[in-house]
């Protein structure tokens, strides 16, 4: 099988994507990931532009990787600046890898208008730069930056400058759609005749999204001959992202046939991304092709049961290669055998003509016309059907709890808390607290409970989302709670829905914490 050679500047162009910051343990956090994933370059920052990069690569270059070469990327010298004295320069040495990135321009434009430089000292820049790394004994990866754009506008210069690179001794030529404005049937044209220009030299492909094109626009590049693909994990990057890694890996490994990670490690590709996503403190794409929890989510009942007969009637890939899985999401259209499977999971001996069966389903649709959602909140659900079916025995009884709001707030906190419940006929009375009354509220009856129920401590809420169901009532209008979850072993999301946003919110609270208690009973047993 061709090897094409998947290039990751998630901590360097992903870095540039508004809201991203990586402290240098986030850094170093994610190299290892990606090496374990089986990734072939990983572009870890600019040390001559930024001086945390450099405590950085000290580092990193203890970590013992297995698949993966740390690179360091940087311009050519500076225009009329001898290479060895150039301060950029010295920085990417002092970085120490065994591998380099340069940007050189090779739009005419950029170099006149930009540089405000000659055509010809642009050349020499490139090729002195690359030149000096080669004797070195570095492996060099040169971006010819703006190459399309380049390209279209004048032809020869853009080929010169990659003949320069190439002439210094760069090992890949990496044509560069940096505006990302470039379509798909031009980057073809225009990298299969890279390929002719320069055989035996390596060309890489490195895509911007501008356009809602930098996956098809990398594929279509491999296609034409490129064996080195640049990509961002979930697409993260300036403006409208990167090229994403995601989608493109296994384009190219399950859809051309080409090896692009080590066989067997594609099935990481999802916890990567959603390990990505974390620690970039951003909200993970669930509708992301592969890698999202809607790629294999599955809602209508005529699409249920012909998943369930045959994947491939709504699936093209088989979700496990890619480390994701299916889901069949409860709601009102899921059909009756979608309902039956979740069940069956609780109460196997129940049939589609049982009256328990109907009884949920009854229950179901009722609690769906009173703004309930269970798609994404199959946590509840699960408890809803032990509750009809008499498997759940209630963890603890509220015997009431009152919620006070103080204006202004003191020390950041404006609301506090009161909360009674019993537990085993055993009451326990507890107050705290909070940012607000439901952090309050959260934040008492934890206390309260973990006297009895230590694992509590385990738990911790990942993200809170209220929608207001009819907003023509105004302030008076339901309102829909999502809670998310999780610990150790995993995340699940619970729901509530009232009139009342703390009584909407207790009542996700009260089953995230019963769902989290009945998994561990669960388990015991």
């Amino acid at each position: 099988m061709t090897q094409i050679h998947a290039y990751d500047s998630t901590l360097r162009d992903g870095a540039q994507a508004q809201g991203i910051s990586y402290s240098v343990e986030d850094k170093i956090k994610i190299v290892e990931r990606l090496d374990a994933l089986g990734v072939s370059y990983i572009e870890a920052g600019n040390p001559g532009s930024n001086p945390k990069d450099l405590e950085f690569f000290n580092r990193v270059s203890a970590l013992k990787l297995k698949h993966a070469k740390i690179i360091a990327f940087g311009s050519t010298r500076k225009v009329g600046v001898v290479v060895e004295e150039d301060n950029n320069v010295r920085s990417l040495l002092k970085a120490g890898t065994d591998a380099i990135a340069i940007f050189g321009k090779s739009w005419d434009y950029q170099v006149t208008d930009i540089l405000r430089t000659t055509l010809e000292e642009n050349l020499a820049m490139i090729g002195d730069t690359i030149a000096f790394f080669k004797g070195q004994g570095k492996e060099v990866v040169f971006d010819a930056e703006h190459f399309f754009d380049g390209y279209r506008a004048n032809p020869d210069y853009a080929m010169q400058s990659l003949a320069a690179a190439a002439k210094a001794g760069a090992d890949c030529l990496v044509l560069c759609d940096t505006n990302g404005g470039t379509f798909p049937d031009v980057v073809q044209k225009i990298t299969e005749l890279v390929v002719r220009q320069f055989p035996g030299t390596d060309i890489g492909i490195h895509c911007h999204n501008d356009c809602e094109l930098a996956v098809a626009n990398s594929v279509v590049a491999v296609q034409a001959g490129a064996t080195q693909v640049q990509g961002t994990i979930n697409g993260i990057g300036e403006r409208c992202g990167n090229a994403n890694l995601c989608s493109i890996i296994p384009n190219i490994q399950l859809k051309l046939g080409l090896e692009c990670l080590p066989n067997g490690n594609l099935e990481h590709l999802t916890s990567v991304a959603r390990f990505v996503s974390e620690i970039a403190n951003m909200p993970h794409n669930e509708k992301a092709a592969y890698v999202g929890n809607d790629a294999f989510a599955h809602k209508g009942g005529m699409h249920i049961d012909a998943v369930n007969k045959n994947p491939i009637s709504y699936e093209h890939v088989n979700p496990d290669v890619v480390g994701n899985s299916r889901r069949i999401l409860m709601s009102e259209v899921a059909g009756r055998s979608t309902l039956l499977a979740k069940i069956n999971q609780i109460d196997p001996s129940l049939t589609k003509d049982s009256p328990e069966t109907q009884r949920i389903v009854d229950k179901l649709k009722a609690l769906e016309h009173d703004g309930y959602q269970f798609e994404t909140a199959e946590s509840s659900f699960e408890l809803v059907v032990r509750k009809l079916l008499g498997k759940y025995q209630p963890f603890f009884e509220l015997k009431e709890f009152k919620v006070i709001v103080n204006e202004p707030s003191l020390n950041g906190m404006n609301s506090s808390a009161m909360i009674k419940i019993s537990v085993g006929g055993e009451d326990e009375i507890t107050a705290a607290e909070g940012d607000g009354p439901v952090n309050a509220l959260d934040k008492a009856m934890r206390k309260a409970l973990e006297r009895f129920y230590p694992e509590i401590c385990e738990m911790k809420l990942t993200d809170y989302k209220v929608r207001v169901l009819d907003s023509d009532k105004a302030t008076a209008a339901r309102v829909r709670v999502l809670i998310e979850s999780a610990d150790k072993t995993g995340s699940w999301t619970t729901i509530g829905v009232s009139t009342d946003v703390i009584d909407a919110s207790w009542r996700a609270l009260v089953d995230a914490i019963e769902y989290k208690l009945a998994r561990e009973q669960d388990c015991r047993h």
